[in-house]
């Protein structure tokens, strides 16, 4: 269905080869997953399959590649939109109508369809996604995880043979996530759709897929199945580390190959309980009886929560939950309808300039939105300016964060991971003493997300700062905070210890927890203490 032949990419000015040599066949009904570090050629591969590299974007292309015997050279990319669907990083950025019907329609009024084929293939996919409830919904007040079927939908009825899914459960809850990926082997298996994904939530994927490409980041890729790119690769999900750990031949790739194959493990070691973090007593962060409506919808109701110094403190729940209004709120962006939220004995909305960047750091969901220069490099030095500090200050942050950005490229055309990285340093480089980040491992790699761990700790512990992180990165949750309140519907409906929390949801539990139940264990470096511990 897919064939790479000897195809190589380059971008102009770029002194890293994307692709080099790669000879790759994807068969009609394969879910192949791609794979490698932020920033290494991902989204790059995946838009060659439509040809939107290099037809869009630029660049020099040596090889071949066809979709369905078509060539990519001898056609643009909407003559391939027949075969091929694609979901980009951020679907919100590709709807083009009102509603959810709407939406469905018109890629098919573009190709003037007859009105019952029309009519046919919207009720096709309604179905196949579970959205005939949200048929008449405007598309700006669904969920993330509901926009995401509809992006997934819109792409259905053209009915193609190919779908491209760029990070596609980056932006979703555990459950959400499920879902979508469910309907996806669902298209594999009963449709022979063949799928191309890129994701770097492993844990939630790696189960799906038939083969995986592997991008190094220096032109090289390494294909085969999970299982024997899993034995070398170092992106694994924490099932996989935990198998190294313990020093297991074969990797278990599921929960319950793993419980399988520590249970004798789990038995011999006597029931432990929580270590609990001591709490601080001076409050930071006072959300008082906090209510948030847009117009008829309440997003949040009568919320009150304290939050203390030092505490990094995870903000969890479904898509719509309420979980960005909470933030924006704290933040001193969102308009409030009764209560008040006060940082450091200060009403958050009326903080202002200086006094503001040094008191709260706010990254929202979309990172791009505080980046505004033309390059790298004078993104960093705006900063630098702007929060006084040192030069160079925000990019050694940067250089933490997300190694190896070229300083004269645009922020535009970063990586989402990218993109973050780049934000993130923006806002840390003031040393705010309050740090409030809305999804901040979107388009983060795993080692990427190591690095974020450690900044966002030492940044609470050394500097005595609060972060509160709304996310639905279950394994950034258990590796990063003491602390997790989480919401349904706008109210609190916990509010702990991150291990008890944790623990107590099925749903939203992380991979080791999962596997070593009932052992209160969340993390790779929990079961290895325990295991030593017992030894001596």
């Amino acid at each position: 269905m897919i064939r790479f032949s000897n195809v190589s990419l380059v971008y102009p000015n770029s002194t890293t080869t994307v692709l080099e040599n790669l000879n790759l066949e994807i068969a009609e009904g394969e879910l192949v997953l791609v794979i490698g570090p932020t920033g290494s050629g991902k989204s790059s591969l995946l838009r060659l399959i439509n040809g939107l590299v290099p037809h869009h974007t630029g660049g020099i292309l040596a090889g071949e590649i066809s979709v369905d015997g078509v060539s990519t050279r001898e056609v643009k990319p909407g003559g391939l939109a027949h075969l091929i669907g694609i979901v980009g990083q951020n679907p919100i950025n590709g709807f083009v109508a009102d509603t959810v019907e709407e939406e469905l329609a018109f890629a098919m009024e573009a190709l003037n369809l007859p009105n019952e084929t029309m009519r046919k293939r919207v009720e096709e996919s309604l179905d196949l996604m579970s959205l005939a409830p949200l048929r008449s919904r405007s598309i700006a007040t669904l969920s993330g995880g509901e926009q995401q079927r509809v992006a997934i939908a819109s792409a259905l009825v053209m009915h193609p043979k190919v779908l491209v899914l760029d990070e596609p459960t980056s932006a979703l809850d555990p459950i959400a996530a499920e879902e979508v990926l469910s309907i996806l082997h669902r298209l594999v298996h009963d449709l022979s759709i063949t799928i191309v994904i890129a994701e770097h939530k492993l844990e939630r994927v790696i189960d799906f897929a038939d083969r995986i490409v592997h991008i190094t980041g220096d032109g090289q890729t390494t294909i085969g199945s999970a299982q024997e790119i899993m034995k070398n690769s170092p992106i694994a999900p924490p099932i996989v580390h935990l198998a190294r750990a313990l020093g297991l031949e074969d990797a278990g790739l599921s929960v319950r190959d793993m419980r399988r194959r520590t249970q004798q493990l789990r038995d011999s070691t006597p029931l432990s309980h929580p270590r609990l973090i001591p709490v601080s007593t001076t409050a930071v962060i006072e959300v008082e009886k906090l209510s948030v409506a847009y117009g008829t919808k309440a997003a949040l109701n009568s919320i009150t929560t304290t939050i203390f110094d030092n505490e990094i403190v995870a903000v969890m729940g479904r898509n719509g939950a309420g979980k960005s209004s909470l933030l924006r709120s704290i933040s001193g962006v969102n308009d409030i309808q009764t209560g008040g939220v006060k940082v450091h004995s200060l009403e958050s909305k009326d903080l202002h300039s200086k006094v503001r960047r040094q008191t709260i750091g706010y990254i929202p969901q979309e990172p791009s939105d505080l980046l505004y220069a033309q390059s790298v490099a004078k993104e960093c030095e705006q900063a630098d300016k702007d929060n006084q500090v040192s030069p160079g200050t925000t990019h050694s942050v940067l250089a933490q964060l997300v190694p190896g950005i070229s300083l004269h490229m645009h922020p535009r055309d970063l990586s989402e991971g990218q993109r973050l990285g780049l934000a993130l340093s923006v806002v840390l480089s003031a040393n705010p003493k309050v740090l409030i980040l809305d999804e901040p491992t979107r388009g983060l790699d795993y080692e990427a997300k190591k690095s974020l761990t450690r900044i966002l700790l030492e940044f609470a512990s050394t500097f005595n700062r609060a972060v509160v992180i709304a996310t639905h990165d279950v394994e950034l949750v258990a590796e990063l905070a003491s602390r997790t309140i989480f919401l349904a519907d706008g109210d609190i409906v916990a509010d702990g210890p991150t291990i008890e929390v944790l623990l107590s949801s099925p749903a939203f539990a992380p991979q080791v927890a999962k596997v070593m139940s009932p052992q209160p264990w969340l993390r790779v470096r929990d079961v290895i203490d325990a295991i030593e511990s017992k030894s001596r």
